[in-house]
């Protein structure tokens, strides 16, 4: 249902994009940082790992993916008969190009020259990794699954986790696993600094806090629940609390406070500087405009060469079989 459009013309995009996606046979997924009025023509919103879900069992001849390149690319490792388009060429991941294929199997053969006798370590790449990364992995995960695709794991192994370090560095604490990390980051989160956390908290000191593994440990500590933006949707949902300070993209509060109107969510307050604390850019290239004339140019298609594809595949279906 359209929710309050800020204008006429939003309206009429909107109309025009549902139109075109019932004449083309086009599913829209959308990640829950994009622009509210991008929910509007969504057939799903989510996290990585339900928007990974919904594009492994789609039967949409076209999937356009609201997001950055790395979740179309996942769509199209999932869907090598259909047509993904992302909806802005160039919205890119910075962290997705901080971790390289080549790099990652340099660290694996060094770990095995050190230790010959040792079982070879496992690479666990977060899925916003490139394909040729992902190609190279044992198994990919995202930070709503995380903990349960590293504890799938046998406990002899050494793991190699690419690229985010505090998402990594997370995993290590939760579950004392032996994991080299790479030393990767999201500006969004890893800019969120603890001096602004207890700020907030000091503001609404009713607010629980909730906070996304990709912030830095002393962030962290002051989160009442740490998980995938998914899991922020079930937590305030379920928690009899009133008031949230969220930490991780801002946009996420938008879909907080859809879902959950008569609930209160709160951010800091971000300083505005180089590192885009809590600000995705990419993420809000996207606008209705650019949907709309993707879908109908069915431009900005995602090739991903085969015999990336197949590697990559197996990685994201290891961990789509993590229960």
């Amino acid at each position: 249902m359209l929710t309050k459009p800020q204008t006429q013309s939003q309206a009429q995009l909107i109309s025009k994009i549902n139109k075109l996606k019932a004449q083309k046979n086009a599913v829209i997924l959308v990640h829950n940082y994009q622009r509210p009025e991008i929910y509007e023509v969504a057939d799903y919103i989510g996290d990585s790992l339900g928007l990974s879900k919904e594009a492994s069992k789609t039967k949409a001849d076209i999937i356009l993916f609201c997001g950055v390149d790395f979740m179309a690319e996942t769509a199209k490792i999932l869907n090598p008969a259909k047509k993904v388009l992302l909806s802005v060429k160039d919205a890119s991941c910075p962290m997705a190009a901080m971790a390289d294929a080549k790099e990652v199997d340099e660290m694996k053969n060094e770990i095995k020259k050190k230790n010959p006798d040792a079982p070879e370590a496992l690479v666990v790449s977060y899925v916003n990794t490139t394909a040729d990364v992902k190609a190279v992995s044992d198994i990919c995960c995202t930070s709503a699954n995380a903990v349960k695709v590293v504890e799938s794991l046998p406990k002899d192994r050494k793991i190699i986790f690419v690229p985010d370090r505090n998402l990594g560095d997370y995993i290590k604490r939760v579950t004392g696993r032996d994991i080299i990390l790479w030393p990767g980051f999201c500006h969004s989160h890893h800019f969120i600094k603890e001096a602004q956390v207890i700020c907030a908290k000091e503001t609404h000191p009713n607010a629980k806090v909730i906070a996304h593994p990709e912030c830095k440990p002393d962030v962290l500590r002051h989160a009442d629940e740490v998980c995938s933006t998914e899991g922020m949707v079930k937590y305030a949902k379920e928690s009899s609390a009133k008031e949230f300070i969220v930490l991780t993209e801002q946009g996420m509060v938008n879909r907080l406070k859809r879902d959950l109107p008569n609930k209160e969510f709160y951010t800091p307050k971000f300083e505005k500087d180089e590192h885009f604390a809590g600000y995705c850019y990419n993420m809000k290239k996207t606008t209705l405009e650019k949907v709309y004339e993707t879908l109908l140019n069915e431009s900005n298609e995602i090739i991903v060469p085969e015999e990336i594809r197949i590697k990559a595949k197996k990685a994201i279906e290891k961990m789509l079989d993590v229960k």
